[in-house]
Order: C-alpha cells, then structure tokens, then sequence
C-alpha cells in the first residue's frame, strides 16, 4: 500500500496549518487527537459521511497538523504536536482553548465515548 505524503516540518506553514483548521469538523479533529495517542480512523466519529471524513483527515495531513500511518489494510492518525509546537509556540494550545470554550467540533468524538 502506498505511503502517504506529509510536509517536513520546515514545510508546515501557518497559513497551512490555519487554512487546514477553518472547518469545526477538522476542528473536532483536532480535540480528539490532542490526547497525543495515535488513533485508527475506524476509531474517530463525525456527523458526515466517511469520504467526507477521509477528506478532511487529508486537509490535516497536507497541511502537516497530522501524521497518517498505515498497517496493511488500516489507517492510524496522530497529531504532529512536536513540530506544530516547534514551529508556532503556543498556538495548538490557543486553538485548543478555543475550540473547547466555544465548543467548536463538540460533535467529533471516539467511537464508544
């Protein structure tokens, strides 16, 4: 199975990773994957449809928020927090914050939570 294509670190860009965080379905996205574990998409939940999830998961990916890992035939997602936070101090936390104050992406969950 081909392996998926991530951004090094140096190409991660804020107008990337801030273009890649405008939708509240990516947003609840990133919630769930701030736990910093690695998680099987068979795992994450979202109110749309399964392509639609696998693209927004792509969106992440592209803009280097996220690492894709593939196991035969599964899929593993895990937040890219080390480079984000080497890159741009401070601001997963701020979007994190505000994302739970606001209640952005509340509706993205795990499968069983």
């Amino acid at each position: 199975m081909k392996q998926a294509w991530h951004p090094t670190p140096s190409e991660i860009t804020l107008t990337g990773v801030m273009g890649a965080l405008n939708d509240p379905v990516r947003v609840g996205l990133l919630r769930v994957l701030a736990d910093d574990r690695e998680h099987g998409w068979s795992e994450l939940r979202a109110p749309v449809a399964k392509s639609t999830l696998s693209y927004h998961l792509r969106v992440l990916r592209d803009a280097g928020v996220t690492r894709t890992r593939q196991e035969g035939t599964r899929c593993f997602v895990e937040l890219r927090r080390d480079d984000l936070d080497a890159r741009f101090p401070g601001l997963l936390d701020a979007v994190l914050g505000a994302a739970h104050r606001d209640d952005i992406g509340a509706r993205v969950g795990l499968a069983g939570t």
